[in-house]
């Protein structure tokens, strides 16, 4: 089974190809480029695009802008190589790369997105709880990293791949693929062209 993963939710955005199980290669770099990271993914393995069994795409919270960017990426590509798809959120994608970490995604208007008691939030870096020593990863860890280690925090290098919502974790956690309109994203707040003035 050859499943293609990516997500466009946060600043850097990630690819993967998994066979089996197997990370055959992945990459990072823009949401706009996400499609051809896909082509070049394919090609590199050898694949041709009809070899895909299915697809993994991620569902936010993050940038209003990228994750309809790989939604729609992946709707058109599931509806035109008749894949199923699966959501998986980018908190949970993150938090599966550096085990026993906070997941924080930068939500922009000085506020981040997190995982409290396994459910997405989105609130005030300072408001944030932590027992002494627990390890915050993502973009917004990186962003508030003075604010979250004065709450207890420990944030690792800015450049540790923790900080990043690999794809390869994607595809690990997927479980339910079913027809792409039904892969929904999760915003938690309007996009800012629809926030009262």
């Amino acid at each position: 089974m050859l499943t293609l993963a990516f997500d466009t939710a946060t600043s850097v955005a990630t690819s993967a190809l998994v066979r089996d199980g197997e990370v055959v290669d992945e990459r990072a770099s823009r949401a706009v480029r996400v499609l051809a990271d896909a082509e070049e993914l394919l090609e590199q393995a050898g694949a041709e695009p009809r070899e895909l069994g299915r697809l993994v795409v991620g569902t936010g919270p993050g940038s209003f802008t990228g994750v309809r960017i790989g939604l729609a990426a992946a709707r058109a590509l599931a509806f035109a190589l008749e894949l199923p798809v699966a959501g998986v959120s980018t908190l949970d994608a993150l938090a599966a790369g550096a085990p026993g970490a906070v997941p924080v995604v930068d939500a922009g208007r000085r506020e981040v997105f997190t995982l409290v008691d396994g459910a997405p939030v989105v609130t005030a870096p300072a408001d944030l709880q932590f027992e002494p020593g627990t390890t915050c990863v993502g973009d917004g860890a990186v962003r508030y990293r003075e604010v979250l280690e004065a709450v207890g925090a420990e944030i690792p290098p800015r450049e540790s791949e923790l900080h990043l919502p690999r794809a390869r974790f994607h595809a690990e956690l997927a479980r339910e693929f079913s027809d792409p309109g039904n892969v929904e994203p999760i915003y938690l707040r309007l996009p800012d062209a629809e926030q009262p003035r």
